[in-house]
């Protein structure tokens, strides 16, 4: 049996608003709504859709989001700790600086977004897949990218301590001091990554891993050896 579609379009919103909308088993669709600030903790929005809405330090504590679309949102500092995400998917929204801690991220999917900051720690994040996205100073620590095909993801600055991107293949993107503590790159394709700020002292990490030419002479120059 089909879901009656309740769509949302324009509105200031408050939790109450947004219960009693939900009351009805109704499919919510946000389109162009502030929800900014709002405690919306512990909700069942599965299956919901977001559109063009303000979600500066909105709360998305503990709440139901399995399903959910995200497009062209902004939210920065939101919260979607202990959230469960499974097969969400946001594009082209900016999440700076949001926390995604303890969430269940599993088959989730961000594609062209802004996740300058965020923190993922603990998460459960099996086939969870990033595209064309900015982790510039994010926290990433012990995530898997094993295997995966990495497109214009940039790391720049973020913390990869105990990530495993071995055979992982980069399309692009960057790792420019990134913090790779116990990072595994093992067989990784970096040749089209930007990798400076690397250093040589970390070269156990990379065995196997395959880089260009040019970014080896770029690794030595760093260590200050001239390259004739």
């Amino acid at each position: 049996m089909s879901r009656t579609t309740i769509t949302l379009s324009g509105e200031a919103l408050d939790r109450a608003r947004i219960e009693s909308s939900l009351a009805s088993g109704s499919l919510l669709v946000f389109e162009d709504c502030d929800l900014s600030s709002l405690d919306l903790s512990r909700l069942d929005l599965q299956d919901c859709v977001f559109r063009s809405c303000q979600l500066a330090e909105t709360s998305f504590y503990a709440a139901k989001l399995a399903r959910t679309r995200w497009q062209r949102c902004r939210g920065g500092h939101a919260d979607f700790e202990s959230a469960d995400l499974v097969d969400a998917l946001f594009a082209s929204s900016d999440l700076n600086n949001s926390s995604w801690r303890r969430a269940r991220l599993a088959s989730a999917s961000f594609r062209s977004c802004k996740l300058t900051g965020a923190q993922f720690e603990e998460t459960s994040h099996l086939a969870l897949s990033f595209e064309d996205t900015l982790l510039v100073g994010a926290d990433l620590r012990r995530m898997s990218f094993r295997k995966a095909k990495l497109v214009g993801l940039d790391f720049a600055d973020a913390d990869l301590s105990g990530c495993d991107f071995r055979e992982a293949v980069f399309e692009g993107g960057s790792l420019r001091d990134a913090h790779i503590r116990d990072t595994r790159f093992e067989g990784a394709d970096l040749r089209e990554a930007d990798i400076g700020g690397l250093k040589l002292a970390n070269a156990k990490q990379f065995l196997g891993a395959t880089i260009s030419v040019r970014q080896a002479a770029e690794m030595v120059r760093e260590m200050g050896l001239n390259v004739a």
